[in-house]
């Protein structure tokens, strides 16, 4: 099987299709899709860069969508594009020398570790609790009282009144971490966010109080929303133990617009030709920490208004893409230099205290590492980029809408590839609804816009 693969080129691909027709390979993101359409020569790219979103109406608390109860199929994909997606799908499972193309031929690389190498335990899926855990702290106290609550999430899955019994359970061992913890906790905030950090606990020991009292009385509907709640203060807490930006972005990024921290945008979103949506409000957290470069680039945009407006350009069902602007370029053309504005890949190691930038993990060699944004949500954002240039990203961005063969979570085939830099956190569900041509009406900054720094858009306006 290895030997088919790796010598197979365009004139034996439909044996390849023949082999394998039961397993649906989507094309992984670059900056041309749309185009290859309308460019015969381009026709051979088989990752593309456009993506999309979607949105509904909301309140100042509270973001909603109508459902739309419609699947999209998902797209039939070229004989050449199988052909190399079976070969990394072997490769993630077998050890396979994975295959990159060219333009004449395909250049093997080194084999990609073995999945069970890769998966550790259940994935985590959620992108709030993903956004927790990758935060630059290392307290394992909160940490304590932090997952039993979010196991509260599969307690409830089970029938009946014994979901409660779990959840319970769940409760006393968060309550008991956080009373035996709480000291080591409050020690670790920065100094000045202390006093936020410690009303957030207060209120954190409050609410697991008002949430025993929900089981008592044995009001399951009403758990969910007091966890989201009680994780919520977890999470400000944890954010309040950092002091600071933790590390130096590389000198020659230093000048880029960066996001040192974290902000969120809304997203409207205009739905066109759907009676069951009109619009929807996406709300994204972006994570400077790990991604101070590409999270910098993309709030610069949004204060540039680059995107209100624009079309969603790619919606395949299992990515959404946007981001590439009217005309040539496949890019933002900076004002100041009348050239497309890149950015390097950014990717953060887990374990590691700095981004790796301008190679993919597969590059560097690093087969077993873990990024600390992982691909794992539903929404998971990140930039497009061209399929041999890892520095070419500028403009045009996705959402990760569902698994395949290539992207099981913990094993992602996109992870170490593309720099993800934040999560859909609310109706990213309904980014499955949105449509090619439907627009996004703006994206508006509404939290942590003090974070970012060297903004260019209040120098070329």
């Amino acid at each position: 099987m290895a030997a088919l693969i790796s010598s197979c080129h365009c004139h034996c691909v439909s044996s390849l299709q023949a082999t394998f027709k039961n397993i649906n390979t989507p094309k992984l993101p670059t900056t041309n899709h749309i185009r290859l359409a309308h460019n015969s020569h381009r026709n051979s790219a088989w990752l593309t860069r456009r993506f999309v979103t979607r949105c509904a109406s909301r309140n100042p608390h509270q973001y909603h969508c109508q459902v739309q109860n419609k699947q999209q199929k998902g797209k039939s994909f070229s004989l050449k594009e199988c052909a190399i997606s079976i070969a990394l799908a072997v490769g993630l499972i077998t050890g396979v020398p994975s295959l990159g193309e060219s333009n004449d031929a395909y250049a093997a690389s080194p084999a990609l570790p073995d999945v069970s190498v890769l998966i550790s335990g259940p994935p985590i899926k959620d992108p709030e609790a993903l956004l927790r855990y990758a935060l630059p702290i290392n307290n394992k106290a909160i940490r304590e009282v932090q997952k039993p609550l979010e196991d509260i999430t599969e307690s409830l899955k089970i029938a009946g009144v014994r979901a409660l019994d779990s959840v319970e359970r769940n409760l006393r061992q968060a309550s008991r971490s956080l009373k035996q913890g709480k000291s080591l906790i409050i020690s670790e905030l920065a100094e000045s966010k202390k006093d936020h950090g410690v009303d957030l606990l207060d209120k954190l020991e409050a609410g697991m109080d008002e949430l025993q009292q929900i089981v008592e009385n044995k009001n399951r509907d009403a758990v969910a929303p007091k966890q989201k709640e009680l994780l919520q203060y977890v999470g400000g807490v944890e954010e309040d133990m950092v002091d600071g930006f933790p590390y130096e972005v590389p000198e020659e990024y230093r000048n880029m617009p960066l996001l040192k921290g974290r902000a969120a945008v809304d997203m409207k979103v205009k739905v066109k030709d759907n009676p069951n949506l009109d619009e929807c409000v996406f709300h994204i957290v972006l994570d400077g920490y790990n991604a101070p470069v590409t999270a910098g680039n993309f709030v610069d945009l949004v204060e540039r208004h680059f995107y209100d407006g624009m079309e969603i350009q790619r919606a395949d069902g299992f990515v959404v893409q946007t981001g590439d602007p009217e005309g040539p370029a496949e890019g933002f053309i900076d004002p100041s230099t009348e050239k497309t504005r890149t950015i390097p890949l950014e990717i953060m190691v887990d374990g590691e205290k700095a981004p790796r930038y301008g190679e993919t993990l597969e590059e560097l060699g690093l087969y077993k590492a873990q990024t600390k944004l992982p691909f794992n949500a539903f929404g998971t954002m990140a930039m497009a980029r061209d399929e041999f240039e890892a520095n070419s990203a500028s403009s045009q961005i996705f959402w990760l809408l569902k698994e395949s063969e290539l992207t099981p979570s913990n094993s992602n085939i996109l992870d170490g590839r593309y720099a993800v830099y934040g999560y859909v956190t609310e109706n990213e569900d309904y980014l499955a609804d949105l449509k090619v041509g439907d627009v996004i009406e703006s994206i508006q900054v509404v939290s942590g816009l003090d974070n970012l720094v060297n903004p260019s858009y209040k120098i070329a306006g």
